[in-house]
């Protein structure tokens, strides 16, 4: 459970960045403390069978609950103003215990085709094996949405922007058709972070995080986050965690708590160089094509602009120009190979700026069928941009695209 902040009640985003959180202890550290136990001592027999049988609150074992977590599930929900957050071990751990929180044979998930390779495969085979159905439809055209609803439809999830395209969904809309239906609208805010936009205040129900991306910001742990009202985290998903050991470390846990800190300022310099990047990818007779929610070009820009409080963020993708696929995918691999500066890695959210070709990496277990419908082409490139000069990046670009001319 996730005690009230002593925080003033109107303090600002970038001030619960750096101070929501548990309460110091008697020894009053400054800096948030690492709780690296298994256990916790309990003060008698009656008071440990008590707090086992959860009819008093207090830590027992690191698996059910650890300070250190506590205090990052805090600054978390208290940064995407849901009630609650249950902290996990990866963010597709937290796609988990939301599906099987939430869901039971005969239940159907309606979800944008845009989403993780992952996260559909999680979907569509993992959780088909139980008797979920599910459909996948377009990110964009709410019509498709209202279209695939079903009498049983009880959870609808996406993500936005998407990745590796950067397509917008109007989340508003999707929490206003999920609530007709009688179901809940899930997001994941993972591409934004609580820094560029709030889905909560949108109308969703539950906020999903891989904290391995901007919210760790620098690439060093894998963590994941489901935020939603406590109730019913309390009660459909906290003995999920429990059960399935889907637990995050504390060490992990302490480490994503330092990175909320300065995710605000990092966000806003990532995304200022993102925009850079796209206006002068644009220029190049060699890109096909740029997907970017902060140019006006793009297809969702204004209400990309509206969600996400004027901000792009910090993924950017290109096409190349070419014609085969064969072709494409080689030109491609001749832009990744030249990098100096970028890091050829999937990892999203670091300092360090990342490229890499997601029809063979993030998405290469998708079907090329799966690929096609999300528009996932062998000639697409995406940047993950970081904190390194922007000329530099450019110039570490162009090298790979003097190779296509």
């Amino acid at each position: 459970m996730i005690p009230k902040t002593e925080l003033p009640a109107d303090a600002r985003p970038d001030t619960l960045a750096v101070r929501a959180g548990l309460p110091a202890s008697p020894w009053g550290e400054n800096s948030e403390a690492l709780f690296l136990t298994s256990s916790f001592v309990q003060p008698d027999a009656a008071s440990a069978a008590r707090r086992f049988a959860e009819e008093e609150e207090a830590f027992t074992y690191s698996r059910f609950g650890n300070p250190t977590v506590m205090m990052m599930e805090r600054r978390l929900a208290a940064l995407e103003g849901t009630g609650g957050c249950i902290a996990t071990g990866s963010g597709m751990s937290a796609n988990l215990l939301l599906l099987m929180g939430l869901l039971e044979a005969g239940d159907h998930v309606l979800c944008s085709r845009s989403v993780f390779g992952t996260t559909m495969r999680l979907i569509q085979g993992d959780m088909g094996k139980f008797g979920v159905e599910s459909s996948f439809v377009s990110q964009t055209d709410v019509d498709e949405w209202r279209a695939a609803m079903r009498p049983n439809t009880r959870l609808l999830l996406a993500e936005s922007p998407s990745n590796p395209l950067t397509h917008v969904c109007d989340i508003a809309a999707l929490a206003e058709l999920a609530h007709r239906g009688n179901a809940v609208l899930a997001m994941d805010n993972s591409f934004c972070s609580p820094a560029l936009q709030n889905p909560a205040a949108l109308g969703a129900d539950f906020v999903v995080h891989s904290g391995t991306k901007y919210l760790d910001g620098q690439g060093r742990v894998i963590a994941g986050a489901l935020c939603g009202p406590q109730d019913m985290l309390r009660a459909k998903m906290y003995p999920l965690m429990k059960s399935m050991g889907l637990t995050l470390s504390p060490f992990n846990a302490w480490v994503v708590l330092k990175g909320m800190e300065t995710l605000s300022v990092r966000m806003q310099a990532q995304s200022a160089r993102a925009l850079q990047l796209a206006q002068w990818l644009s220029e190049q007779p060699q890109v096909a094509c740029v997907h970017y929610p902060g140019l006006a070009s793009h297809p969702q820009h204004a209400l990309a602009m509206r969600q996400q409080r004027g901000s792009g963020g910090a993924v950017v993708s290109f096409d190349v120009a070419g014609e085969s696929a064969e072709a494409l995918r080689a030109r491609a691999f001749q832009v990744i190979d030249a990098a100096q500066v970028c890091s050829i890695t999937t990892n999203l959210g670091d300092t360090k700026t990342t490229i890499c070709h997601p029809a063979t990496t993030s998405h290469g277990r998708l079907t090329e069928a799966q690929r096609q419908a999300a528009g996932i082409g062998q000639g697409l490139v995406r940047l993950a941009v970081g904190l390194e000069d922007v000329e530099d990046l450019k110039a570490d670009l162009q090298r790979g695209l003097a190779r296509l001319a």
